[in-house]
């Protein structure tokens, strides 16, 4: 994958997930599960952050991250909007196994066991996904600092 496309792509999805947060935010009220709701919005607002900062790091400072790295960093933004597209249908299901503490908040008692299994599959998903950008990010950083000294 080309840096420039790959930067630009992780760049347009941290802010359009930060546009969907600020958009979301002001359908909070209105949903069964309020605080699920709140729990997708701030979703939505950590995670654009986190690519768009992902992004500016990319773009600004000299790195040794590869091409196939990048594309597991643009693969992570797309889980994510999965991840943050299951909270946001949670809202109205009010499942209870993935996020327990939230749904204890919301009052929520539990969904069908098929939303149950997309709220886990993207969070599951997701959290992997994350975790294995951000280590290749700090890899690449690492491995540019060891050949320039």
């Amino acid at each position: 994958m080309n840096p420039n496309s790959a930067t630009r792509q992780l760049l347009l999805h941290g802010l359009i997930l930060i546009l969907a947060g600020l958009l979301w935010g002001l359908a909070v009220p209105a949903t069964p599960y309020p605080r699920l709701a709140l729990g997708a919005h701030i979703q939505f607002m950590v995670n654009g952050m986190l690519f768009a900062i992902m992004a500016t790091m990319l773009a600004a400072l000299p790195n040794a991250v590869g091409p196939r790295s990048l594309s597991v960093m643009v693969i992570a933004a797309w889980l994510t909007w999965a991840m943050a597209l299951s909270e946001v249908a949670n809202a109205w299901w009010g499942t209870h196994q993935t996020l327990p503490i939230a749904a204890a908040q919301a009052g929520a008692t539990g969904a069908a066991p098929w939303q149950e299994l997309i709220v886990t599959g993207a969070h599951v998903a997701a959290g992997l996904g994350l975790i294995v950008a951000w280590g290749l990010l700090i890899a690449g950083f690492l491995r540019n600092a060891r050949d320039t000294t």
